[in-house]
């Protein structure tokens, strides 16, 4: 197996200086932005420092054209970001197709789906430095079982990578891991999953160690699976009965000296054992189509859901065994402004959350669910389908518009700025060093601070490359190939 020359020094200096090579692993990987939800699965990166303004002509280091529809993340890794994206082979079908999606939500009729056409499901590898394409791979190339809701897309999971191996989850396309040069290790179909009113697929793949656990609720027989991530081969499966659709991402968290995986439902949200896939807790109360990811901090999970009802939970996983309700492995609840779309982001000693996918701003005190503040508005912007982010004592929050709105994260309401990019945001960012890296729906934007532009952008730029390829530019048509 190939190993890439940043993995190759990282080991070199924990032989040299004596430090155990997972310590320093964990440290490398808090330095980029690894997964879906960051380096610490709460939305922070700890060492990031973005600028806090820009606009289309200040501080953005470079825009380049992301080919096809995704509301994917992007992650960084070394000198690499890595992006999942999905190419209609005919575009003007596929753009008659929205059309149509978009009359009938301007006519109120429901759902606003958008009916399938041959896509091509492509994984991105792109320089960190410029932003041309390092390599390509069609992972697939199929038409669609079913459609997707008119915001969504094809390709709505982020990947995720442990620095060896990258993983591109398109649900019922697939999953296939690669190493970080782009070759094909293993691939796995787990079936074709029908989600609630079509609307289109979206929960990204947990990575702990060598097991990656995929949550599939659907309309259809849910489970979940642990793959064994050196070689796709099947861990456990564990029936999920009476589930629905879900969209929010399980987080696998140490508890009690042992790694179990949360997943959070509107039938029963659920604790299980990671080298098992036994259940060791459940409870319910989320509500119908739940999306947040869970979030983790000092010994607490937090579930949370908005859609038709609020919820957050914060389970004290200590003393969560069996069903929890009405036991004190609940520690607090919250039932109001809870979020339908975005995941909270969790800063420090705060979680913090955007109502429904509205632009109204609440902060709790995560140990005791104490309002710090709630019903803050969040002026000049509306709709928030991506995530909060965070780093060095702020939020970013990014509108479907292009606008963004950044706070302090501290204990008090505080705007710094307010931004603007010309093309809408759908998808959360990624914060690795002093840059925030924004997919918008037709471009990947790297806002770096002005100073920054000569330099290779992030602290972590001094590491060697992840490969000796040579990047290729851009091309129109480069996905049909």
């Amino acid at each position: 197996m190939k190993i890439c020359h940043t993995q190759a020094l990282v080991t070199l200096f924990t032989v040299l200086l004596g430090i155990p090579p997972t310590h320093a692993h964990a440290e490398e990987a808090e330095r980029y932005w690894p997964q879906w939800r960051g380096p610490q699965h709460n939305g922070v990166a700890p060492h990031g420092d973005p600028p806090i303004t820009w606009s289309e002509t200040e501080n953005i280091r470079f825009k380049v054209p992301v080919p096809g529809r995704g509301l994917a993340s992007p992650i960084v890794w070394g000198d690499r970001i890595f992006l999942l994206t999905a190419v209609a082979a005919d575009a003007d079908a596929y753009q008659v197709s929205q059309n149509a999606a978009a009359e009938k939500l301007e006519k109120k009729e429901w759902p606003p789906s958008v009916e399938p056409v041959k896509q091509a499901f492509l994984v991105l590898a792109l320089s960190l430095q410029d932003g041309s394409v390092v390599w390509r791979k069609t992972a697939a190339e199929r038409v669609p079982h079913e459609s997707h809701y008119l915001d969504s897309s094809w390709a709505s999971a982020s990947p995720v990578t442990d620095g060896k191996r990258l993983f591109a989850q398109f649900g019922s396309s697939g999953l296939y891991a690669y190493d970080l040069d782009g070759e094909l290790l293993w691939s796995v179909d787990l079936g074709d999953m029908k989600t609630r009113r079509g609307f289109g697929e979206g929960s990204s793949p947990a990575l702990h160690g060598d097991t990656l656990v995929v949550n599939w609720d659907h309309e259809g027989d849910s489970f979940i699976v642990a793959l064994d991530a050196r070689s796709g081969k099947q861990l456990w499966r564990t029936e999920r009965p009476d589930e629905v659709t879900s969209w929010a991402t399980p987080l696998v968290v140490k508890a009690g000296g042992h790694h179990q995986v949360v997943v959070p439902a509107t039938g029963r949200s659920r604790g299980y054992d990671l080298k098992t896939g036994k259940e060791i807790w459940s409870a319910s109360g989320m509500t119908v189509n739940t999306i947040p990811t869970p979030l983790h901090h000092n010994g607490l999970v937090y579930l949370t859901s908005g859609y038709r009802g609020n919820l957050m939970q914060a389970i004290n996983l200590a003393k969560a065994k069996g069903p929890i309700n009405d036991t004190k492995a609940i520690a607090w609840t919250f039932d109001r402004h809870t979020p339908y779309v975005p995941s909270p982001v969790l800063y420090e000693d705060r979680i913090c959350f955007i109502k429904h996918f509205k632009n109204i701003f609440t902060c709790l005190d995560a140990a005791s669910g104490e309002v710090l503040y709630t019903e803050q508005r969040l002026e000049g912007i509306t709709n928030v389908y991506a995530s909060p982010v965070a780093a060095a004592g702020r939020f970013y929050i990014f509108a479907k518009d292009g606008r963004a709105i950044v706070l302090d994260a501290g204990r008090e309401y505080k705007v710094l700025a307010t931004n603007a990019l010309d093309d809408p945001v759908n998808a959360s960012p990624a914060i690795a060093g002093d840059e925030i890296f924004v997919r918008s729906d037709k471009y990947l934007y790297a806002i770096s601070a002005q100073d920054s532009k000569d330099r290779l952008s992030s602290s972590f730029h001094h590491l060697p490359a992840i490969s000796k390829h040579a990047t290729v530019p851009w091309t129109t048509n480069f996905l049909l190939h």
